[in-house]
């Protein structure tokens, strides 16, 4: 049976798609993610950067988004309806900004559907979860993804898989100690359910063994088929072992939400792990500064904390403490 787990967290919603047990696709919206993609806005053509090509327009919200191409008849300063094909994507340093089209002409303005909406139009049942229930999420391996997601790494049955995100594309590097055909095949089959698990989208690269033949090539082709539900695209295998994949980009996927905010998916796990945290008393959450600090200038997150928990929050920085090594301690009064 196949059913989506949801649960509305502090600072984000998040969801995961079980199948036997497993998770085999996931994800997560936060409360400071900005436009999403389908939504359509009204906005002001802030500033022309290549004439005829690309602008960036600004939407009453305050977002910047950038526009491609810039609408005919449309100048500096005027006013405009348009569609957001894809959000912001975090990146270390400075996000990419959303990208937006102009909207067409008998459309109206409208959020896109949000993380809960997206799932009950599946098809799929969805379950929501609350956290004084036994945790089904973590129970499905919840901490394990969110770990590949910040290092990038997983395994299977033959080898390992190492993700590494550039601005260019995600690139998927395929090893292990099976016979070279086999491990193209397995390494495929690998990839393709680690870019189902983890939202990835866009230009995505999986670097295979060298398999020698073109139907060992070919079967590593259709082990992806088999798993990757379409619309994408993807190349042939080539005789080194490449093989490229494109699917449509609409949001950051998780290792792109993880690596490009660290300490905010950090504050994010730390606020969860508090809510589930039994006992009575203060709820005393310790982490890394940068963790801490994020959290001190949320007041709304821990207002909603304290609400959830009925107990007073408090927070310590633990210099010595990794990034995603935080906990939280209740105090019995």
């Amino acid at each position: 049976m196949r059913e989506w787990l949801y649960e509305a967290g502090i600072g984000e919603t998040r969801a995961a798609l079980i199948e036997d047990g497993m998770i085999v696709a996931a994800a997560i919206e936060a409360d400071d993610d900005g436009v999403r993609a389908g939504t359509i806005a009204s906005a002001r053509l802030s500033r022309i950067v290549i004439p005829g090509r690309r602008a960036i327009v600004t939407l009453d919200s305050g977002e910047e988004a950038l526009i491609e191409p810039v609408p005919g008849g449309v100048s500096e300063g005027a006013r405009l309806l348009v569609e957001i094909h894809r959000a912001a994507l975090p990146e270390p340093g400075r996000a990419k900004l959303a990208i937006a089209r102009r909207a067409a002409a008998d459309a109206v303005a409208a959020d896109a559907p949000a993380l809960i909406d997206r799932i009950r139009a599946s098809g799929e049942s969805v379950r929501l979860l609350q956290a004084h229930q036994p945790d089904a999420l973590e129970a499905a391996g919840w901490s394990e993804l969110i770990e590949e997601a910040a290092t990038g790494q997983a395994d299977f049955e033959g080898g390992g898989l190492r993700l590494s995100l550039t601005p260019a594309m995600s690139l998927i590097d395929v090893d292990g100690w099976l016979e070279p055909a086999a491990l193209a095949v397995a390494g495929a089959a690998a990839a393709a359910r680690m870019i189902l698990r983890h939202g990835i989208t866009g230009s995505i690269g999986i670097d295979l063994p060298t398999a020698g033949s073109k139907a060992a090539r070919q079967a590593a082709a259709d082990a992806v088929d088999a798993i990757l539900p379409p619309p994408f695209e993807r190349t042939a295998v080539n005789g080194f072992g490449f093989l490229q994949i494109v699917r449509r980009r609409a949001a950051p996927s998780l290792p792109e939400r993880v690596q490009g905010d660290p300490a905010g998916a950090a504050a994010r796990a730390l606020l969860r792990r508090a809510e589930r945290t039994p006992g009575a008393g203060t709820r005393t959450l310790t982490a890394a500064p940068a963790v801490i600090a994020l959290i001190e200038r949320r007041e709304d997150w821990r207002a909603e904390l304290a609400r959830r928990t009925g107990a007073p929050i408090a927070l310590r920085a633990d210099a010595g403490l990794a990034i995603s090594a935080g906990h939280a301690d209740a105090k019995n009064p």
